[in-house]
């Protein structure tokens, strides 16, 4: 199972594999989550057809670019780049997958991976941006918790401030020494 920090930017590289399809006209882009129980391998895998070898190549061409340029994040390895009939993208959290359509339909990996939830890209981006806004109101709410909890203290070390800067200063009378008297009279 993905940690809580790392789901949200696993998320929103997705997000921005899917868009780079969709530029690319990559077709029918599917995106699955994938049952943490059932695939130890990946949380998502991004799913796109394309309609020829060259099309593939430059949709699996421009999400490489995006994600380096955006994220900074690199592909783990890359397979099938020559032939453009099925190529794979693996990102580690994720796995994108560009076929050509009949490969698709000939490994239909979204029937493989039957206990996956399969999603399109406008319902992906809508669940993230409902997992952000939770995330932003739980910090917002733990500070102002932490806010609420500190202020009593910064109250009380005003007081004894105040109260400092209230009582009567003693002065202490600084012992006067004689000076040394010339006693040389000639």
């Amino acid at each position: 199972m993905p940690t809580e920090q790392s789901l949200p930017q696993t998320r929103l590289m997705v997000q921005a594999a899917a868009a780079a399809c969709e530029d690319k006209k990559g077709e029918d882009t599917r995106i699955l989550e994938l049952d943490p129980v059932d695939s130890g391998l990946a949380d998502f895998f991004l799913i796109t057809s394309a309609s020829n070898d060259r099309q593939a190549v430059a949709i699996a061409d421009e999400i490489e670019f995006r994600l380096k340029r955006d994220f900074g994040a690199y592909s783990r390895s890359v397979e099938g780049r020559r032939h453009g009939e099925w190529i794979l993208l693996d990102y580690v959290d994720f796995v994108v997958h560009v076929f050509l359509a009949e490969r698709r339909a000939f490994y239909d990996i979204e029937r493989l991976r039957k206990s996956a939830r399969p999603l399109t890209p406008a319902e992906f981006d809508a669940e993230l941006k409902a997992a952000l806004a939770k995330k932003t109101r739980a910090v917002r709410s733990k500070s102002s918790e932490s806010k609420a909890a500190k202020a009593p203290a910064k109250r009380q070390s005003t007081a004894k401030v105040l109260a400092r800067k209230s009582a009567p200063v003693k002065k202490s009378a600084a012992k006067k020494t004689p000076g040394k008297k010339s006693s040389a009279k000639k």
